[in-house]
């Protein structure tokens, strides 16, 4: 057996050792280095551009800008490609512009012999703009008089409204209302490699793109729509990768770098995009508002909540307004049994262009919910994991979004566990007498949860396809190949271990093939949505019970007996007797070299996933806040996940210790800050944008309740990003409950917690 079992992870030593390839690492003899001209202001048009200096200086292969591209528009959101064009990703990108929507955009590309070169022919171009007030947040972009930054009616990207239950009449008659308003912030996903792609033609005029991607197959779909080619000439390979976040989901470099060989006849182009342009010009995180009115009646029941959602998608819609849309969708599940109101609407503006990251909206609903949730607990005076047991998801409730059972729900015995863990009731009432005392006014203590549900892929939002192929070798080991894409979560060892679990052979038997490459891997859009695991698990495991079958098939013909007496266990073939054994060795050679019988024994399989479970789980925080300094210093903070059946426990641990990392520095620290006059970042570089270091971590906690989910061929569900997605408010809420101060808006740092302790007097202001 091999799934539930802790395996190394199959690229641990080559990454540990420098080993591992990385898109860096493939560059070709020869290859001309590319850089942007990005815009120095945030909005207006390019009146003139001189590039002449630049064109003659020793070393320079070509310059191009806006009047030198293609004026083909596409999309760089890194989706399925949607059959019905209303639900398409939205068009709105060309490889340069002379209309800057945001501080950073690119206006023109120099190509040169090496980056000195190239870096040197940037500051020879002379640029003269005509500069338009810029439009940050939904009033300025909503406005009747505001310029409209594409060609859409004013500058909504979509929006979209469900309701389930009765949630108007439900809000009135319940027992109290509530409401309130909740803010977050834009974050960058910091990812240790930057966005990086090289291009370049074969002998047989294909262009062949290397690159830093989560999405191989889309990625090819949308170069050939942004230069018009033949989407079989184009050939992307995807190397190990350096984490994307969901940032990589975007085909953010790759239609410039097979623009730019073109050109220059084949040559191979690379750009490699250094830390600050990656914070400014790749993608962030949605900065969302959220507006909520709840309803609660004093036994404890959620009668219903209603939302009224703003989501920013910045210059570009890249994912636009399916984030918001995603995030809503996500709610149904955790609160069933409540009605629900959802409306959203996502706007353009010239902050930087949003896309995907990691938990796809989810984090900035969840901090607003799981607030409001706090909120309606302690406004009818209920424990607040009391109120969750009361109100939150079991097995078999209806997803009244989606009128379809809950085939596998554990948030309420995650819930039990993480009181447990944590010592709920004791630590509740030891810093309720602490706080209430005279003796230290200035030092508080709190505890918070927050819970989540989260999907695993976007059915039936989208298409949901994966393959596997897999290949008896010579020597009896298995090679493995999907489109899947590893991207440093694990999905690689999860395969190989799927793979084991069915042949049954060790794990250490079967490669996986790391690398995509769209010419010769399965057909697969990608790694985001938490559905790697999930949506692979259906071919992989018919194609290992295939493969399993042929090599029983064919070790009968060598032993001349039945299949039926065979079996199959730990790579060798037996009888049901014990006397007639083969190794796969043998059966291999055999089945390659007979020189009558045999064959080469593979199993290929692509299978659609029409199903789409939740994941949830819920965060508990224990935290300590110094009043004075402005301090919130998290103690102990703990995640429990029903993620289904857990296939690797160790790789499982790591994505919750990571997930909550990322989300408690997003919570505590991170934002990415824009001047309100002009609209430039202030701070798109790793020395000022706050990310949290391991200095900052506090002792993480990480605990799974078991399930086993129907829909999927191993039992397990996501694990991917919804570590992240409680973490903000568990905090939140347990600085509500050690201060009575509610932050109800990210970041919750010194200087908003400053504010927000002097509103409340906590401090006192000196004369």
């Amino acid at each position: 057996m091999s799934i539930g079992d802790s395996e190394q992870r199959l690229d641990a030593t080559a990454k540990v050792t420098g080993r591992s390839r990385f898109t860096s690492d493939l560059m070709m003899p020869g290859t001309r280095v590319a850089k942007y001209l990005r815009s120095k202001i945030a909005h207006g048009r390019v009146t003139s551009i001189d590039t002449s200096e630049a064109r003659a200086l020793a070393g320079v292969d070509a310059v191009f800008t806006f009047a030198d591209i293609p004026k083909i528009p596409f999309a760089t959101a890194g989706h399925a490609y949607s059959l019905d064009p209303k639900t398409r990703d939205v068009e709105d990108r060309l490889l340069l512009t002379d209309y800057v929507r945001y501080h950073g955009d690119e206006i023109a590309i120099v190509v040169a012999t090496d980056q000195l070169i190239a870096e040197k022919a940037l500051q020879l171009i002379r640029v003269s703009y005509d500069e338009y007030p810029p439009l940050l947040n939904h009033q300025q972009a909503m406005d009747d008089q505001a310029p409209v930054l594409h060609n859409k009616a004013f500058n909504k990207v979509g929006e979209h409204e469900y309701e389930l239950g009765n949630p108007s009449e439900m809000l009135k008659s319940a027992d109290l209302q509530l409401a309130g308003s909740f803010q977050t912030q834009m974050v960058q996903h910091c990812h240790l490699e930057n966005q990086i792609a090289m291009a370049y033609m074969d002998d047989t005029d294909h262009i062949v793109i290397v690159s830093s991607t989560q999405i191989p197959h889309i990625c090819r779909r949308i170069v050939a729509q942004a230069l018009s080619w033949d989407m079989s000439r184009i050939r992307v390979v995807k190397p190990t990768v350096g984490g994307g976040f969901g940032n990589k989901q975007d085909v953010v470099l790759e239609p410039m770098a097979a623009f730019l060989t073109l050109k220059l006849g084949g040559i191979p182009v690379q750009i490699d995009l250094d830390r600050e342009e990656t914070m400014l010009s790749t993608r962030v995180r949605h900065p969302i508002s959220v507006d909520i009115e709840c309803g609660v009646n004093k036994d404890g029941t959620l009668k219903a909540l209603s939302l009224d959602v703003i989501s920013n998608t910045g210059a570009y819609a890249s994912h636009g307004h399916s984030i918001a849309k995603s995030a809503g969708a996500k709610l149904p599940p955790l609160y069933p049994k409540a009605s629900l109101r959802y409306h959203a609407m996502t706007h353009y503006s010239t902050l930087p262009a949003a896309g995907a990251m990691r938990g796809y909206g989810s984090p900035q609903i969840v901090f607003a919910v799981e607030s409001m949730v706090e909120e309606a607990a302690r406004k009818i005076g209920m424990d607040s994991v009391e109120f969750r047991l009361r109100n939150a998801a079991q097995k078999g409730d209806m997803n009244p979004l989606t009128d379809k059972h809950i085939t596998s729900c554990a948030v309420r015995e995650c819930l039990r566990k993480g009181k447990e863990h944590i010592q709920w009731d004791l630590k509740k009432n030891e810093y309720r007498r602490s706080n209430e005392s005279s003796e230290n006014r200035n030092i508080r203590h709190g505890l918070g949860v927050a819970c989540f549900s989260y999907g695993n892929g976007t059915y039936p939002a989208g298409v949901e396809i994966a393959g596997a192929r897999m290949i008896l070798n010579q020597d009896g080991r298995i090679t493995v190949q999907v489109g899947a894409t590893e991207i440093g979560q694990g999905s690689d060892t999860a395969v190989a271990q799927m793979t084991a679990e069915y042949l049954n052979v060790p794990v250490s038997s079967v490669h996986v093939v790391s690398s995509q490459d769209t010419d010769v891997s399965p057909f697969d859009p990608g790694s985001f949505a938490s559905r790697q695991t999930y949506v692979v698990s259906k071919p992989v495991s018919e194609a290992a019970r295939e493969l399993r079958q042929k090599i029983l098939d064919y070790a009968a013909e060598m032993l001349d007996c039945p299949a039926s007496g065979l079996e199959l266990n730990n790579g060798r073939v037996t009888g049901n007797t014990g006397e007639k054994t083969l190794t796969l060795k043998e059966l291999a050679l055999d089945a390659y070299y007979h020189k009558q019988r045999g064959h080469q024994l593979t199993a290929d399989v692509s299978r659609k996933t029409t199903s789409n479970a939740s994941s949830y789980g819920c965060t508990f925080a224990e935290i300590e806040v110094d009043i004075e300094l402005c301090q919130v210093k998290v103690l102990n903070i703990l995640n429990v996940h029903d993620a289904g059946k857990i296939i690797n426990p160790v790789l499982a641990a790591g994505q919750v210790h990571g997930g909550i990392g990322m989300g408690l520095s997003g919570a505590m620290s991170e934002e990415l800050m824009v001047n309100p006059k002009t609209g430039t970042i202030y701070n798109g570089n790793l020395l000022d944008y706050k990310i949290a270091t391991m200095p900052d971590m506090p002792d993480i906690g990480s605990d799974f309740v078991e399930t086993n989910e129907t829909t999927n061929a191993y039992g397990s569900k996501s694990v991917g990003e919804p570590p992240l997605l409680s973490v903000a408010p568990a905090i939140r809420n347990a600085i509500l409950d050690a201060t009575g101060v509610a932050m109800n808006k990210l970041p919750m740092s010194p200087k908003a917690l400053f504010n927000a302790f002097r509103e409340a007097q906590l401090i006192q202001e000196a004369n």
